[in-house]
C-alpha cells in the first residue's frame, strides 16, 4: 500500500548557517532535506553532520558520474558520512551504478538520474545526440537502473506513474519539479503538483523554491502536506 510520497525540502543556499535557519524555520513540518552540489561544495561533509544533528535525515545529492571505481568510494563515503540517499547518473551505465550500489552498501539508497526536469525533449535530443522521446528515454534508463540494482530512479511527475506500473512500488521514484498551483515554473520543464505526484505513485518528492523563495516557508510547507493529505494516497 502507498503512503504517499515522503517530501524533502532541498537546502540550495550557499552555507550552512542560511541550511540551518530553514531547518529551523520548518521545525517537525520536514524530516527530511537535500544537500546538493552549492551547499556540498562550499560546507563540505559537515553540513551533512549538521543536518542530521538536527534528527533530519539527508538526501546528498550530487549525481556522481565518473568511472565505476570512483563512484564506489564517493557511494561508500557518503553512506558512512549519514546520508540515507544518493544519486548517480543512469548515463553512468550498469557497472558505475552497481559499483554506486556496491558501495552504498544497506544504509543508504542509489537513485539513477534518468532526464533532468529542466530538459524537454529538444535539449534532451541534443545532450544524448540523437532524437529521444523523453519519456520513453526515461523508460529506458529506468529499466537500465532496476537491473543494475539501484533502489530507484529520479523523473518527473510526467513519468512516475507509468514507472510505478511498469516496474511495481517497491522500486523507488523521486520527484523534483513540484509546484504548487500558480507558482513559476521557473528552470524547469516537466513540472507537477504534489499532488499530481502523490496520485502518480511518487515515493519521494523534492520542494525547493515552492517552499523556501518565499518569506514564509512553513506556511508554504503545510499548503504541500495539506494538498499530499487531500490527494487521498
Amino acid at each position: 500500500m502507498n503512503h504517499g510520497p515522503i517530501p524533502i525540502v532541498a537546502l540550495d543556499v550557499p552555507d550552512t548557517a542560511r541550511a540551518m535557519s530553514m531547518i529551523g524555520e520548518l521545525g517537525d513540518s520536514c524530516g527530511f532535506y537535500k544537500v546538493g552540489s552549492e551547499l556540498f561544495t562550499s560546507a563540505g561533509p559537515s553540513v551533512v553532520d549538521a543536518v542530521r544533528g538536527e534528527g533530519k535525515q539527508v538526501f546528498l545529492d550530487l549525481k556522481f558520474h565518473d568511472i565505476p571505481n570512483t563512484v564506489r568510494a564517493a557511494a561508500r563515503s557518503a553512506s558512512t558520512g549519514g546520508a540515507s540517499l544518493i544519486t548517480v547518473h543512469a548515463l553512468g551505465g550498469r557497472a558505475m551504478i552497481e559499483a554506486a550500489v556496491e558501495g552504498a552498501g544497506s544504509t543508504c539508497r542509489v537513485l539513477a538520474v534518468t532526464i533532468l526536469t529542466s530538459m524537454d525533449a529538444s535539449t534532451a535530443s541534443e545532450a544524448i545526440g540523437r532524437e529521444v522521446v523523453v519519456a520513453d528515454e526515461v523508460m529506458r534508463l529506468a529499466e537500465l537502473a532496476r537491473s543494475s540494482g539501484a533502489y530507484g530512479v529520479v523523473c518527473s511527475g510526467q513519468e512516475a506513474g507509468r514507472i510505478r506500473r511498469e516496474f511495481g512500488p517497491d522500486f523507488g521514484t523521486l520527484v523534483p519539479g513540484i509546484r504548487l498551483a500558480g507558482d513559476s515554473a521557473g528552470d524547469q520543464s516537466r513540472i507537477v503538483t504534489p499532488r499530481a505526484a502523490a496520485e502518480a505513485g511518487a515515493t519521494y518528492i523534492i520542494l525547493g523554491r515552492t517552499v523556501t523563495a518565499g518569506g514564509e516557508p512553513r506556511l508554504a510547507m503545510r499548503r504541500v502536506l495539506d494538498e499530499l493529505s487531500a490527494s487521498g494516497v
